[in-house]
């Protein structure tokens, strides 16, 4: 059996410590439109999604965050992934809420969440776009907060804050808000981030539930080794690291990475091409 990667704890959610990424999948590449449109040719059906799903699962990487409401094909493949695995995926979901102070607005999101609920989803994060609008930096709250948690909390799924807004997490514990996990950008080369690495990774030691961090290579601005081994090493033993991948190769590596960050040592890895790979630089 393959080495198995380490796990923490989101309440009563049990999670791989890394987390399966999904823009790399389902078209955001932060880099361009044609990344976008390659990614969206490889990833257009469910059996497309199947053979990275399960180089991830065979190392125990068994939890997934996407926005699964706009992508039916992802949500299939989990499960039909987990019926030939013979394993479990744990889906944490990202829907973008209808925050409008309405009746309509808090009934559109209750069928969201419903849905997401349906869709198999154990832990439910407002997704950053629909959260921020509730901020009032004045006052250092969430407005109405406690409206969509309580809707996540009712339909049986675990709350959370998508904060890609640093401050999010800080008013969350300091209003004591029904947030369970936060998602954090944090990379090392601060790609998306609101304030400077330091103050997020404060931020993060500081923050009293598990961070799951994203954009840990910061949409392939620096290479696998160097991100993941900065992330894993700037993190508490709780919190997560999203990693997306393009190929089951690429999940390996990054797999492989990881473990090695985690039990500082050096991965084993496959050298990088080169037209004279006999330098010794290269060690040839």
């Amino acid at each position: 059996m393959k080495k198995q990667f380490p796990r923490t704890q989101v309440e009563n959610v049990s999670l791989s410590r890394m987390l399966i990424g999904t823009n790399w999948l389902l078209g955001w590449s932060h880099t361009s439109a044609s990344a976008d449109e390659m990614i969206k040719r490889r990833y257009e059906s469910a059996e497309a999604f199947k053979p990275i799903l399960e180089t991830y699962l065979s190392h125990g990487v068994d939890s997934i965050m996407a926005p699964f409401g706009l992508s039916p094909e992802l949500t299939r493949a989990v499960k039909e992934t987990e019926q030939h695995m013979g394993r479990k995926i744990v889906m944490i979901d990202t829907p973008t809420l209808d925050v409008t102070d309405s009746a309509e607005g808090r009934r559109i999101s209750q069928r969201m969440v419903r849905e997401s609920k349906e869709r198999g989803a154990k832990i439910c994060l407002i997704h950053h776009s629909a959260a921020e609008q509730l901020v009032n930096k004045n006052l250092g709250q969430i407005v109405r907060l406690d409206d969509y948690t309580r809707m996540i909390r009712d339909a049986g799924m675990v709350p959370g804050l998508s904060a890609h807004m640093p401050e999010l997490v800080v008013y969350s514990d300091q209003n004591g808000y029904d947030v369970q996990t936060y998602i954090q950008i944090f990379n090392c080369m601060g790609f998306l981030m609101q304030v400077e690495i330091e103050t997020v990774a404060s931020i993060i030691h500081s923050a009293k539930k598990p961070v799951m961090t994203i954009k840990s290579m910061a949409a392939g601005r620096c290479s696998p080794y160097v991100g993941l081994t900065f992330s894993w090493n700037a993190i508490r033993p709780q919190d997560m690291v999203t990693v997306g991948a393009f190929t089951p190769q690429e999940a390996q590596e990054d797999i492989e990475i990881s473990l090695a960050a985690i039990e500082h040592r050096f991965p084993d890895l496959e050298r990088r091409g080169s037209p004279n790979e006999g330098q010794a630089a290269f060690g040839g």
